[in-house]
């Protein structure tokens, strides 16, 4: 079942101010190409996130791109709602899920759900409001009793460039350019991911969080951790504040 959010306001293409992305395929609004994300591993997040979560938990996945946790979590007996503002995005997810196109930050379901998960990064949004709506999305649709998972970036990520990283399972190599201060806290990265068949780049803002200052904005959206999932403290578990 898909469905479309009636506060979407925002065609498939149309891009954020600072987020670019170019290659072959549809390019979404934060820069992404979907073929990219169609080619991507996942890696052990399935993993972290199954052993983090009751068994069968409902989850509401907040940038689901194109399934690519969606898809292993299904398998693995979790009920999802998979959200993503790209319609080209959500065209790859498999038909027996629900699907809800909108911009995480104005969504609004009125549903609360066991697990809340903002994975990709999306909490290091360049745009600190677009950054409190996405956690703000998450404290309103979190269960009392339930739990929000994020994956933040590690603490030196904007430092380590230019780094190259081969794409496991894959014939592809991804490379981080570079991570140029915009002078407001913000740095615009640049990325570029190349196949035999083809080469595409994503140019996008992000902010780096360190441990307080991401703890300070979960706080200010009625969040609290709860504990640090993985031993480089990228994956996150934290409760609602009540």
């Amino acid at each position: 079942m898909s469905i479309e959010h009636p506060h979407s306001g925002q065609s498939s293409n149309e891009r954020r101010n600072g987020y670019d992305g170019t290659g072959a395929g549809a390019i979404t609004p934060d820069g992404c190409a979907v073929e990219v994300w169609s080619r991507l591993p996942v890696g052990d997040a399935p993993d972290v996130i199954e052993s983090a979560v009751p068994a069968g938990a409902s989850i509401l996945e907040l940038g689901c791109g194109v399934g690519r946790m969606t898809h292993p979590l299904v398998d693995r007996g979790f009920a999802v709602t998979a959200v993503d503002e790209s319609a080209e995005m959500l065209a790859r997810v498999r038909d027996s899920v629900r699907t809800v196109r909108s911009p995480i930050e104005r969504l609004d379901l009125g549903e609360r759900f066991d697990v809340v998960m903002l994975a990709s990064f999306l909490v290091h949004a360049g745009d600190v409001t677009v950054r409190q709506g996405l956690l703000e999305t998450c404290r309103r649709h979190v269960a009392d009793d339930g739990c929000v998972l994020v994956q933040r970036e590690g603490e030196d990520w904007h430092l380590r460039v230019p780094r190259e990283s081969k794409l496991a399972g894959t014939d592809g190599v991804a490379r981080v350019v570079s991570a140029t201060p915009n002078g407001d806290g913000s740095n615009t990265v640049h990325v570029e991911y190349e196949f035999p068949d083809g080469r595409w780049s994503q140019t996008f803002l992000s902010r780096p969080l360190g441990t307080e200052e991401f703890e300070g904005a979960l706080a200010e959206a009625g969040l609290t951790v709860e504990r640090y999932l993985t031993e480089d403290r990228t994956w996150v578990r934290a409760r609602p504040i009540h």
